[in-house]
């Protein structure tokens, strides 16, 4: 059974993050949990909002956030009306960092999806800042699916890595099983500008081709100091439908995103990207 968490709030980017994910689990028994948190909302004009007037607002913007949540299940089941999965709907009054951390501990969900911008959808970022925190704070790997992004399967899939990180038996068995009926290729890239390995690192090395070991992996090398760079070009040159990052202390991941307010999304990306945390969960 595939435990899936969707935050939305009812904006195409949603959508398409919804309907990306029943394509891509379309072989799997899943339970889909279809989220929107309205707290923001509530408060959003503090000059008008009173103690009289604040149980009113919260019961109609609740009230309207259940109702979005029923047309979004209906329309969803219409466009997939896939017998494996199961689709529930969660209203909360709350923010959406709190609530999908407790979703995800209550749940056991094996994975977000979400679009990488909502409804503000800033053409200069690539990702929304509601999407940025998930991505750093939520104990669960993070799918993030790109603006308009027309679901393809995903046969070629890019992971940056420095073999420096004791992967999750847990996160390389997802990687696994999400990208298997697909036959996918998975190429390890490490970059660095130099070849050898320490012995940590063939250990690494080694756990990581156990784990995947339904896939075909390449494991490649790009001689460079520029992460970012070496990324763009190997999704340039080999058609990579997917990419999968690390979020740890001293990761890749961990250096593009508490980076500068400018250099931290400026890794531009247009294709589906999965971030996995190497965090410990039960």
């Amino acid at each position: 059974m595939r435990k899936i968490l969707i935050p939305t709030d009812f904006s195409e980017n949603a959508m398409n993050a919804l309907k990306y994910a029943t394509d891509l689990f379309k072989y799997d028994i899943s339970e889909f949990f279809i989220m929107h948190t309205y707290q923001d909302d509530i408060y959003a004009d503090e000059v008008l909002l009173t103690n009289e007037t604040l149980d009113k607002v919260t019961r109609v913007i609740s009230e309207k956030s259940e109702e979005e949540l029923l047309n979004t299940k209906t329309a969803i089941r219409n466009i997939s009306p896939n017998p494996k999965h199961t689709f529930y709907t969660i209203s909360a009054n709350n923010v959406l960092i709190d609530e999908a951390y407790k979703i995800v501990d209550q749940q056991n969900i094996d994975i977000i999806i979400m679009g990488t911008k909502g409804k503000t959808n800033d053409k200069k970022i690539t990702f929304g800042s509601h999407t940025l925190q998930v991505l750093k704070y939520v104990q669960c790997p993070v799918l993030a699916i790109p603006e308009n992004h027309k679901y393809t399967q995903p046969k070629h899939v890019l992971f940056p890595t420095n073999y420096m990180l004791p992967y999750k038996r847990r996160e390389l068995k997802l990687l696994c099983e999400m990208v298997y009926p697909y036959r996918a290729v998975i190429d390890m890239l490490y970059i660095s500008k130099s070849s050898k390995l320490s012995i940590r690192q063939k250990d690494n090395s080694e756990f990581i081709k156990e784990e995947l070991c339904k896939n075909k992996i390449n494991f490649k090398v790009e001689k460079s100091k520029h992460i970012i760079n070496a990324i763009y070009k190997h999704i340039k040159e080999n058609s990579t439908d997917m990419l999968v990052m690390v979020n740890t202390r001293h990761s890749f991941l961990e250096n593009i995103l508490y980076q500068s307010k400018i250099d931290e999304l400026s890794l531009n990306i247009n294709i589906p990207f999965l971030a996995l945390q190497n965090i410990k969960r039960d």
